[in-house]
């Protein structure tokens, strides 16, 4: 341990001016042993600083570091766990406890007793010292070698004296008057004894020289303690004296300070006499409105509002502590809860009886509107009203159980006005869309099944005028002739001036203007009388969206359509917009059942109104949400939309199943089938409806929907068809599509007209070949043959000596085909087109052109062949191209 020490001392405390008092090998408590060492050190410099150092050996080689210094001074406690028996474990509490284990007790001891020393000589005894022996403490640990260093060191610490600046300054001054003082120390020294000898004679010398200057000095100092005794006497009598002086001004003082604080008293009771007097006190003409005031004239209701401000300011008054004991305080809150309690009484009466009163008043104004598709303007009663809002607002706060009772009257009240009102008002809407007539009211109110027979009953009489665009008369339609379909449509013209599509036009414009009526109406009815309880009832309006409403999301035209709808059970009304959006709903609980059966009664009536609904309903909702997307219109309107896309969708589906149930005839040409004219329509039609529309993702979705159906049904049709060629079905309907599309020009169905115009080109293109064949057939198979020779290695101009295919053979079946013979199979071909083609795509010439450009090509070809196999023969056709052109005008212009 002592060789540790020195290398300690030497290599890591000697270098930092420190000196190494004590050690201990050690351990951490409880963790792998890892062996270190605690040094206890002092600064050679004054001022004297102790530390506590931990220093382990290095890891890589025998030389030790410094890890961790704390100070002496930050040292709390030192923990020796047992004062009895022999513990080689300790605690230091520093700024945390560092639990430790030396290698023997006895270091341990050495150490705490180290540190017991530091702590007397430097600290005074700040640290604790616990679980230690009180031998340890008092006395020194019998080790000679660190007692040496712990005792010995200080010692010489103590001993040593430092020279200050003065006393340096003296000694140079000395030693630059001796020549020998560095050379020779020891004869300087000599020197120096003997003059301090010499002064020390001539002190005692001067000392005793001074003996009678002495005996003087001391008979003064007895005379001028004799003057003291004197003046402390009279500083004794004066002090008597100005004690009974303080007496009495103490007296003086005290009562004055008793003549200050009663002032203060009585300056403070007049302050809360006065605080009690101004605000605890109503005026006789407040008591008097609040008592007998008229509710009904504008001057007795600002008098009455006047009058129940005051009286809740006066209830209100924030009182100073232990004004509530005072019994005049008692009497007055008692006589203004009375007040309050009769005023509120008495406004709840009058309130109700204006509820009841308008409510009669407004039923006979209903009478008027019965005929005329408009709803009563409230207006008058919301501006009557509106003057008891302050009122309301009083009430509100001072007596919320009445003022809950007057919401819920006046929700019953206008509930059931507003249910007359509404239900007449849709009940006209529905007899202008279905006719003025009682019939056409009845009509509106039958059930479902009844009223679709009744409508395709009149319908087959020719009642509604419609010939096609919805989807009951395309569920009636079947593919027929065009001969059919042009009789049945010239039997129903017969009816009036219109055509049919006009009779549709003028139908469903007149829906559309009803039905926006509608809307029109019920915006400003719903949206003034939200206005009118906010300020009524005095509840701010939010812009947030309600948290207690469940959301029903239906997703549309990209995005999300919410669909709001409160539960069935009891709600709180966890703020004032809940509370708005749940009166609103009571009040207005029949709009949406009404709107939804206006819906369902627009659908019956045409499937195609739900074009119209669609995006009227859309606009409607799009302007509300903008207003206020958590308003009660918002919220119903938005519900009615889902309804209005789901009756759309429903329309969507249904010409689609009607295209997968299609039936053709088998005795007669498909020509143009009847949902691709249907759709033609349905696109005209939508693009009018959506041609201002915010939102046109739900159409787009339908486009592509249709289309595809529609093109899926046309080769359905064209497969089964057996009167008229598949290719002749898909050329003329696929040329009817792109035509539409090409007209119309959806940009979501630009793939689509593509490859509309792809599918006609080609089965153009398959059924010119197919129907053309081969005109010239002995032609056609003699020069195969010519063809097969020359794939087989026979040179062109070598074949004419080939005995099948030689010159005269050539001649032989070129005489077959004169221009006679050819022009009459020209004839016969162009029958046989205008046979399987119909008349309304007029798609004759543009095939015949077609035709008579692949007979030119088979012509040249054949000459081709003519002019390589067969040079310098003259052989040619008895036709040329001219003649072909020649044939085909005059076949065209023939027919």
């Amino acid at each position: 341990m002592t060789a540790i020490k020195h290398a300690l001392q030497r290599d890591i405390f000697t270098p930092n001016d420190e000196r190494l008092l004590s050690i201990v090998n050690v351990c951490k408590a409880g963790k792998k042993k890892r062996n270190c060492f605690l040094c206890a050190t002092v600064t050679t410099e004054r001022p004297v600083q102790v530390n506590v150092v931990k220093v382990k050996k290095s890891d890589k080689g025998d030389f030790y570091k410094r890890q961790t210094a704390w100070a002496l001074r930050d040292l709390a406690v030192v923990d020796a766990k047992d004062a009895v028996k022999e513990n080689p474990e300790f605690d230091l509490h520093f700024d945390k406890v560092y639990k430790w284990v030396a290698s023997s007790t006895v270091e341990k001891n050495t150490f705490i007793s180290c540190i017991w020393k530091l702590n007397q000589r430097y600290l005074r005894k700040k640290i604790d010292f616990i679980n230690v022996s009180s031998q340890l403490l008092e006395e020194s640990v019998p080790s000679g070698e660190n007692q040496s260093v712990a005792g010995g060191d200080e010692e010489a610490v103590d001993e040593y004296q430092e020279l200050n600046a003065r006393e340096e300054q003296d000694i140079e001054i000395m030693m630059e008057g001796c020549e020998y003082a560095i050379s020779n120390a020891e004869a300087f020294a000599e020197k120096l004894s003997r003059e301090l000898q010499v002064l020390d004679g001539a002190n005692i010398q001067s000392i005793m020289a001074s003996e009678k200057q002495v005996n003087i000095l001391m008979k003064l100092l007895d005379e001028a303690l004799k003057e003291v005794d004197q003046i402390e006497m009279k500083l004794s009598s004066y002090e008597e004296m100005l004690q009974s002086v303080k007496e009495q001004m103490d007296q003086i003082s005290e009562s004055n300070h008793l003549i200050h604080l009663s002032n203060t008293n009585n300056v403070k009771l007049l302050s809360e006499i006065e605080f009690l007097v101004n605000h605890m006190d109503l005026a006789k003409g407040h008591i008097k409105a609040l008592q007998e005031g008229d509710l009904t004239s504008s001057r007795g209701i600002e008098a009455c509002t006047n009058a129940a401000d005051a009286l809740l300011q006066c209830m209100n008054v924030a009182l100073h502590p232990g004004h509530d004991m005072l019994h005049a305080v008692k009497e007055q809150q008692q006589r203004f809860s009375d007040l309050r309690e009769q005023f509120a009484r008495r406004l709840a009466s009058h309130l109700n009886s204006v509820f009841v009163q308008q409510g009669h008043d407004q039923s006979s104004t209903l009478a008027q509107h019965s005929v005329e598709l408009t709803l009563p303007n409230h207006h008058p009663f919301h501006r009557d009203l509106l003057r008891y809002a302050k009122l309301m607002e009083w009430l509100k706060n001072t007596d919320y159980g009445k003022y809950e009772g007057l919401t819920k009257n006046y929700m019953d009240y206008l509930s059931r006005l507003y249910e007359r009102e509404i239900k007449d008002f849709f009940e006209v809407a529905k007899i202008k869309m279905t006719g003025t007539t009682k019939e056409g009211k009845k009509f509106a109110t039958l059930p479902r099944k009844e009223s679709a027979v009744k409508q395709e009953t009149e319908s087959l009489h020719g009642s509604s005028g419609k010939l096609t665009g919805s989807t009951s008369s395309l569920n009636k339609l079947s593919v027929q002739s065009s001969g059919n379909r042009r009789s049945q449509s010239s039997s129903l013209l017969d009816m009036g001036n219109m055509s049919a599509s006009d009779l549709d036009v003028a139908d469903r414009t007149k829906f559309d203007k009803i039905f926006e009526q509608v809307l029109s109406e019920l915006e400003p009815l719903c949206l003034a009388e939200q206005d009118f309880i906010s300020k009524f009832f005095k509840l701010q309006q939010h812009q947030s969206i309600p948290g207690t409403t469940t959301n029903e999301a239906e997703e549309m035209d990209g995005g999300t359509l919410s669909r709001s709808y409160t539960s069935g059970g009891p709600q709180t009304v966890s703020s004032e917009k809940d509370m708005i959006r749940q009166m609103m709903t009571k009040i207005f609980r029949c709009i949406e059942p009404e709107l939804n059966n206006l819906i369902a009664l627009g659908d019956k009536i045409d499937s195609f109104n739900s074009l119209y609904m669609l995006v009227k309903m859309s606009h409607h909702v799009w302007t509300a949400q903008n207003v206020d997307p958590a308003s009660f219109l918002s919220t119903t309107l938005g519900n009615v939309l889902v309804t209005v896309k789901r009756n759309f969708d429903k329309c969507i589906s249904n010409q689609m199943k009607q295209m997968d149930e299609v039936k053709i005839s088998k005795k007669s040409k498909v020509g143009i089938l009847p949902f691709v004219a249907e759709f033609e329509e349905f696109a005209g039609l939508a693009e009018s409806i959506f041609k201002n529309a915010e939102r046109r993702g739900d159409l787009d979705k339908a486009y592509i929907k249709l289309i595809r159906a529609v093109f899926v049904s046309v080769e359905k049709v064209a497969n089964e068809s057996q009167k008229t060629p598949r290719d002749v079905v898909m050329m003329e309907n696929f040329h009817h599509i792109f035509a539409t599309l090409s007209r119309l020009k959806i940009s979501c169905l630009e793939s689509e007209k593509k490859e509309a115009k792809q599918k006609y080109t080609d089965h153009l293109q398959s059924y010119v070949i197919y129907s053309l064949g081969q005109p010239l057939e002995k032609l056609n198979h003699f020069f195969e043959g010519v063809e097969a020779r020359v794939a087989q290695g026979i040179r062109e101009e070598e074949v004419s000596y080939q005995l099948a295919f030689n010159k005269q053979e050539l001649r032989k079946v070129i005489k077959e085909y004169p221009g006679k013979e050819v022009k009459k199979g020209l004839d016969n071909l162009y029958k046989k087109v205008d046979k399987h083609l119909c008349e309304e795509e007029n798609l004759l010439q543009v095939v015949w052109h077609s035709m008579q450009d692949e007979f030119i090509r088979q012509y040249k070809h054949f000459e081709g062949l003519i002019a390589r196999c067969y040079p310098g023969s003259g052989i040619t056709m008895e036709f040329t191209i001219q003649d072909i052109l020649d044939y085909c005008s005059s076949i065209a212009q023939s027919h």
